[in-house]
């Protein structure tokens, strides 16, 4: 992180950065050595966006660690319950049509994190229509869900009338940190951090879950409470995630795989390791997104999409043959 803060059109040395945090958090004595631009480019840009970046990695890790045991399929990944496209229909209203403009300058986030909540709300009501919740109902509510809120939100992009608020849209459903400031992180860690304990209290019923649900009702684990509870968590870790990021694909499906190769399935281990990768990936693709085109700048998820398709393939052909 202290190298990827240091990265960019300015480069910024690790022993200057570390200097430059320490003198505003601890008050390390200033030194003339480093220039009044670079310790405003730290400070106010690139610190919060690289907190930022982890904090959204971490959560998307979490999330599909999660996912992948619930659903008992090493190929799931947050978006598949729709949640994504839920944020992705209310950061577009937001912005296209004013929705939720009372709600103060954060509207845009909380319009995402409402509609990321609202499409979580559906998908748990579809699934539990015709009876208990089930890996296969979630999964395929989730992609209903997920086409249905797609499909509005192109049509709220189809009738805007600015031009503007629809590149603006687009902006957003491919993910970007470039909106990052310290106002932002303490609700985005609040978030993740409650969403990380939580999965991580209830490790060894993901074990089980894991297994499937008679090994689950064997041990005294009821799978569709069990289910219900930690699909809201995933959930409210997605929505976060989309309410300060936007869409950003991958990371919650290629953190897991990557950790269960280094620390093995057992979630005690699996949580944590999901978590770190998913914040390396994210804040690394970050830093390749304002690097490549400079001084253009990249949608992250168009970077993690690059990125992520090659390593996906990789994976996928080290899976053993009975998988």
């Amino acid at each position: 992180m202290i190298v990827a803060i240091g990265l960019g059109p300015v480069w910024v040395t690790p022993p200057t950065v570390l200097r430059i945090i320490g003198h505003h958090t601890i008050g390390v004595p200033e030194i003339v050595s480093w220039a009044r631009t670079d310790d405003a480019i730290i400070w106010e840009v690139r610190l919060p966006r690289v907190l930022l970046g982890a904090i959204v990695g971490t959560a998307l890790g979490v999330a599909g660690v999660t996912l992948q045991a619930l659903v008992r399929n090493p190929l799931a990944e947050p978006y598949i319950l729709g949640v994504s496209s839920g944020g992705s229909t209310g950061a577009a209203a937001a912005i296209l049509f004013g929705v939720g403009s009372g709600l103060g300058p954060e509207s845009v986030s909380l319009m995402a994190f409402l509609g990321a909540l609202g499409a979580l709300a559906l998908v748990l009501a579809l699934a539990r229509s015709t009876g208990r919740i089930t890996p296969s109902r979630m999964i395929v509510a989730g992609v209903a869900v997920g086409y249905l809120l797609s499909a509005t939100t192109s049509l709220l992009i189809l009738f805007a009338d600015s031009a503007e608020g629809a590149r603006a849209v687009m902006f957003w459903l491919l993910g970007s940190l470039a909106n990052a400031d310290w106002s932002t992180l303490p609700i985005g860690y609040l978030g993740m951090g409650a969403g990380m304990v939580l999965v991580y209290w209830w490790r060894r019923r993901l074990d089980l879950l894991a297994l499937g649900d008679e090994t689950a009702m064997a041990s005294g684990v009821d799978p569709g409470r069990t289910r219900m509870v930690l699909v809201v968590v995933v959930a409210l870790c997605v929505g976060f995630a989309v309410s300060l990021s936007g869409g950003i694909g991958f990371v919650g499906l290629a953190a897991p795989h990557i950790a269960r190769r280094i620390v093995g399935p057992i979630h005690r281990h699996l949580v944590p390791a999901s978590a770190a990768l998913g914040a390396i990936i994210l804040v690394w693709a970050d830093v390749a997104a304002r690097m490549v085109l400079q001084p253009r700048e990249l949608p992250i998820g168009v970077v993690t999409g690059v990125l992520g398709a090659p390593v996906l393939v990789a994976l996928v052909r080290k899976l053993p043959h009975n998988n």
